[in-house]
């Protein structure tokens, strides 16, 4: 079984322009999801042509983010890639340095997007035979120190189905049914109980 990857902090702007893009952000969450895979697995998974694959994870490489992985190869011309870890984002952090609240907002502007788009498929009226779906809205009474505590109890949980099923191959084996897997995106956010735009409850 894989061992679980390592949490990086990100203190580099450039490195939180790196993973904003939409590509070299899906290539890391493939990597995570699927353990090492080569461009043409990302190429495949992504659709996307390889040379855009290889370009992207070269991108991510240099800002150490991604490395070859030789015990996966074939031979030294097989390029095989890994996820380094797993990036953490501490925006006030990143803010604070040159560069920091220029980054912090693109950051922040396509996060947002992206939560929207998430939030909207998983709402979506049209349905695939076969996914999963599932969306949970719950409120909790808690103090500061007791939401850090869940958030990092979640991830565990999280942590622990990456383990079990993180793939080496890039195969889409699926489990003892036979049923190919496919990557899932756990999405969640803890936070104060927002107001609704115009200030209703």
């Amino acid at each position: 079984m894989p061992e679980p990857l390592p949490s990086n902090v990100a203190h580099d702007p450039q490195v939180l322009r790196a993973i904003t893009h939409p590509v070299r952000n899906r290539i890391l969450s493939e990597l995570d999801a699927q353990g090492s895979l080569r461009a043409a697995d990302i190429a495949r998974e992504l659709d996307i042509p390889a040379n855009q694959a290889s370009f992207h994870l070269r991108q991510l490489a240099k800002y150490g983010l991604v490395e070859e992985d030789p015990d996966a190869a074939r031979d030294r011309r097989d390029r095989v890639w890994r996820a380094t870890g797993t990036v953490n984002i501490d925006i006030e952090d990143l803010q604070a340095g040159p560069g920091g609240p220029a980054a912090a907002r693109v950051f922040r502007r396509n996060a947002a997007s992206w939560g929207h788009h998430v939030v909207a498929s998983a709402y979506a009226e049209k349905r695939e035979p076969g996914i999963h779906r599932s969306v949970t809205d719950s409120a909790l009474r808690l103090t500061a120190a007791e939401a850090g505590v869940l958030t990092e109890e979640l991830l565990q949980v999280v942590e622990r189905w990456s383990e079990r099923t993180r793939l080496d191959t890039g195969d889409g084996a699926g489990d003892d049914s036979g049923e190919a897997r496919r990557t899932y995106l756990y999405f969640a956010t803890l936070q104060p109980y927002p107001e609704r735009p115009g200030g209703t409850p």
